[in-house]
């Protein structure tokens, strides 16, 4: 998560160089055009307080994420992208929809859905205490308030955070190799 953070603020500088006219590549509803936004938009931001606001989510929830799914995280990390940017391009209202708190919000409704479907002690205290320390944050950030956040970004990324929890939940017993034949087999 670290390397990521880097990379963001890193493509912030260039961004900053350039009036932040690559923000043009983030997704843009509907448009042939915009769904090239759909891998780019977590890597362009509005400003280094946008990143930073961000980074701090992206640390916190995706690095809880990357411990608690381990050499899945690409994977976690990849299909949050592309299924809450999807999302976006299909549901959001016309703007361009830049910034990394979709990946965010897809962190948190990814760990608090872990939770519920893999029903091991530890995934359930982690999602209890996400859901107590970032709750109320996340539930103001999908609300419409300010017309200047993609709270359908936020929205969006919540949903895929929370499927692809469902799509690789434990299978209970599937670690075993076919079924147990018995004594002397």
């Amino acid at each position: 998560m670290i390397g990521f953070i880097v990379v963001i603020f890193v493509v912030e500088v260039a961004n900053s160089l350039f009036s932040h006219s690559l923000n043009a590549y983030g997704i843009v509803p509907r448009t042939t055009g915009g769904l090239i936004g759909i891998p780019l938009s977590p890597l362009l931001h509005g400003g280094f307080l946008h990143v930073q606001s961000n980074a701090v989510g992206l640390l916190a929830l995706g690095g809880l994420a990357a411990i608690s799914s381990g050499k899945r995280f690409p994977l976690v990390l990849v299909t949050i992208t592309l299924v809450g940017g999807m999302g976006v391009w299909l549901v959001g209202r016309s703007a361009t929809h830049v910034g990394a708190s979709g990946l965010v919000f897809g962190f948190f409704g990814y760990l608090l859905v872990k939770g519920l479907v893999d029903r091991s002690i530890l995934s359930v205290l982690v999602a209890i205490v996400v859901a107590g320390v970032f709750g109320l944050a996340i539930l103001s950030g999908i609300l419409p308030t300010r017309g200047y956040v993609s709270w359908e970004g936020h929205l969006c990324g919540l949903v895929a955070g929370g499927l692809v929890a469902m799509m690789m939940r434990k299978q209970r017993g599937s670690g075993r190799q076919g079924s147990n034949p018995g004594p002397g087999m």
